[in-house]
């Protein structure tokens, strides 16, 4: 039998990652872009909200599409240059 992985401690990953200022700007900052794409009229049920150059913050209409999950997530991220691929 394989020994059991320890307990994930939920508050602490919050409270190191999540929580902070920036993580919760960028977290609000998604959830506009969701809004602001269903209030245009696009479909955004069941699919992730994309962001072209990979800059969280950047709402702006032409920098926002949707994808499937799997496409949105399917490739690196760096935090200097953003997205590595240009499919988005």
């Amino acid at each position: 039998m394989a020994p059991r992985a320890p307990k994930r401690n939920y508050r602490k990953e919050y409270d190191n990652y999540q929580g902070t200022p920036e993580q919760k700007k960028k977290r609000a900052s998604r959830n506009a872009a969701r809004r602001t794409l269903k209030k245009a009229g696009v479909n955004v049920k069941g699919k992730d909200v994309a962001h072209r150059n990979g800059n969280a913050r950047d709402n702006r209409m032409g920098n926002l599409t949707t994808q499937t999950a799997s496409q949105n997530r399917s490739f690196a991220r760096t935090r200097t240059a953003g997205k590595r691929n240009a499919r988005a």
